[in-house]
């Protein structure tokens, strides 16, 4: 039955917004005609009352498992002091007594002057049971003292590969673990979620990701041992999700030879369940760096104030290019995290080097982040055929780039997610949040994108040479999603032959002003035809 969606205007990702009526038959897209134009007489009619109808958002990195699984744990993210992450960490181990951990995340690391915590804050509320908070980055935990023990950390603990110990000055740990060599210390001893909640964050992150106009989701971090493999394609086969999600799986630089058989069985896995779009691994992670808020993320140039220190590389540059050049030609794509300069650097050498000494595929390299990026490989991206995946939320003067961000790398600071620049120089650029670090809702980067500047803020754009059309950004997060996810013949536009995939907005975003982009409601959204999101 062909179903015809009318009465919107209808952006179809090529050239203005019009009037029209799309007609679909079954999954696909078979016309976009006049909205005057008579409509099949058996045509189902779906009458969107106004508004605009766009192609389904992609995300092109995401962590939906971890953001689901916050909702299990005490809610610390709105907390606005320390105070009241206290309380809050408080009332909820007081609500589930017992021996078990308290495990949280999303603590606002700009509450503090450094970003770090103390064990004793955590101790004062909870002293006879662990807890192990994980702030917003996602590459910090802060522990009360019960938590350090069970893990082994004491005074005479060294900083383990590829992490640190924040210590106070009689050299004692404070209870803030900087990245995974020293945060895994503590998570390794953390009971793991159970396959039932696995499965229950998978199809709740679905449900999420579509109300948000989500239709397709990377899921950027996936460790290929933890159980969110067999969740996946559990909850997928079992009906009880609504978007496409690609699973990303970690590469861990202290192991990775080892993981290239396991990853390979579990991409089999996938590939065997026959699941078709709704679920694909054919992806892996790799972290070039750590976050500037930490000291971790690699430069170029030295931090202010740091002792001439340049951040913490997670590869050699040799050992990163290998390990990408065995997964590139087992036929995976390689999506690597890169926030510094340096690292953004050493990810690109590390394509160049697979591209040259592996046979040509269309391999389709993608960096993420890319929060600061040398001048002289802006070019790079492009010549190398790499997409630059940004997260447009995070563009903008906030807390943490005044507390955190802004005084580790001085007057480097307005050369930070310059999206323009890097679209101006031709490269593939793809939109994505970090979920949880960030907003899941498009329409809160998508405004980002475009403004520089805080919701509500009043104050003059960030960096306003940065900022990007609304052409712009929505086509990062339509058909560059699609691109990254090799679908751009499917997927990220509306036009005939096309899977329909769209979104309603309850407002047409090409005529709303930009400071109030994230205050369009998303009215609907449908998958392949099928409405996942939204009420008819």
């Amino acid at each position: 039955m062909t179903t015809a969606f009318t009465n919107a205007a209808v952006w179809t990702g090529a050239g203005a917004v019009r009037d029209a009526t799309v007609l679909v038959d079954g999954e696909v897209v078979l016309a976009v005609v006049d909205r005057d134009e008579p409509l099949p007489a058996a045509a189902r009619i779906v009458d969107l009352a106004g508004g605009a109808l766009l192609p389904g958002f992609g995300d092109g990195h995401a962590h939906p498992v971890f953001g689901a699984l916050e909702d299990d744990g005490p809610a610390v993210r709105a907390a606005r002091t320390v105070d009241e992450v206290v309380r809050v960490v408080r009332d909820f181990a007081e609500a589930h007594p017992g021996p078990d951990w308290v495990v949280g995340a999303s603590v606002d690391r700009s509450l503090t002057a450094d970003g770090n915590f103390d064990a004793r804050w955590l101790d004062a509320v909870v002293p006879d049971r662990p807890v192990v908070l994980r702030a917003s980055d996602y590459h910090t935990v802060w522990c009360n003292t019960a938590a350090l023990r069970a893990a082994g950390i004491g005074p005479g603990t060294r900083d383990p590969a590829l992490g640190r110990i924040v210590r106070r000055d009689d050299g004692s740990p404070l209870g803030t673990l900087l990245e995974w060599g020293a945060c895994d210390l503590v998570l390794d001893r953390v009971p793991p979620p159970s396959p039932a909640a696995l499965r229950r964050a998978v199809a709740s992150a679905s449900t999420r990701c579509a109300a948000a106009g989500l239709t397709w989701i990377l899921d950027a971090w996936v460790d290929v041992t933890s159980g969110v493999v067999d969740a996946y394609l559990d909850a997928v086969a079992a009906g009880e999700t609504s978007t496409r999600f690609d699973l990303a799986f970690r590469v861990d630089p202290r192991e990775w030879r080892e993981q290239v058989p396991v990853i390979a069985a579990a991409r089999a896995r996938v590939e065997a369940a026959g699941l078709g779009d709704r679920l694909r691994a054919r992806t892996v992670k790799f972290f070039a760096d750590g976050i500037i808020e930490s000291a971790t993320a690699a430069l170029l140039d030295c931090y202010c104030g740091q002792d001439g220190d340049r951040g913490m590389p997670m590869w050699e540059p040799a050992e990163l290019a290998a390990a990408m050049a065995v997964f590139d030609a087992a036929g995976m794509r390689t999506h690597v995290h890169a926030i510094g300069d340096a690292g953004v650097r050493s990810a690109l050498d590390a394509v160049e080097r697979v591209a040259d000494g592996n046979a040509w595929w269309d391999r389709r390299p993608t960096i993420t982040h890319l929060q600061l990026v040398d001048p002289a490989d802006v070019a790079r991206l492009a010549r190398t055929g790499t997409i630059a995946n940004f997260q447009p939320y995070w563009a903008q003067w906030d807390e943490f780039q005044t507390n955190l961000t802004s005084p580790l790398i001085g007057d480097r600071v307005d050369r930070q997610y310059a999206m323009a620049t890097v679209h101006a120089c031709g490269a593939r650029v793809s939109f994505g949040s970090d979920w949880p670090v960030s907003s899941v809702r498009p329409l809160d980067g998508l405004r980002t994108a475009v403004t520089r500047k805080r919701s509500g803020s009043s104050s003059p754009p960030w960096c306003p040479e940065e900022r990007l059309t609304v052409a712009q950004a929505l086509t990062a997060y339509t058909a560059g999603a699609a691109y990254q996810a090799a679908d751009e013949g499917r997927r990220g536009a509306i036009a005939p032959g096309m899977v329909a995939d769209f979104v309603h907005l309850a407002a047409d975003p090409f005529a709303v002003d930009p400071d109030f982009l994230d205050t369009i409601e998303v009215l609907g959204t449908w998958v392949a035809g099928r409405r996942v999101a939204g009420r008819d």
